[in-house]
């Protein structure tokens, strides 16, 4: 494997676990806590939390197709792929989960 598919793999990882390591929308942005208070929640919601796995395997996808394109050999792939490809992305974050939901903090 070349160090641009490694490099993936381990992008996948870390972007896999960032939602659930954080507070924060994409590490970056506070969660607001509603619309109108100017006040941030203590927590993201669950949803949140898969929204930004939907996006972030979107972006590291892209990521490799960019790759894969500037490589030279660019192949089609079908729907089974990104099924495939989708359900690494989950097994790939749940160490993540195991900590955000599973570990007891005392």
């Amino acid at each position: 494997m070349s160090a641009a598919g490694w490099f993936i793999v381990l992008l996948a990882l870390v972007c896999a676990n960032l939602p659930f390591l954080n507070q924060r929308l994409f590490a970056v942005v506070p969660v607001p806590l509603a619309a109108a208070s100017g006040k941030y929640a203590a927590k993201k919601s669950a949803w949140i939390r898969i929204g930004e796995l939907i996006v972030l395997y979107f972006i590291v996808g892209a990521l490799g197709f960019m790759l894969e394109a500037r490589a030279g050999n660019r192949f089609d792939q079908e729907w089974q792929f990104y099924a495939i490809t989708f359900s690494f992305f989950v097994v790939f974050a749940f160490p993540g989960f195991t900590y955000q939901y599973l570990v007891k903090c005392r």
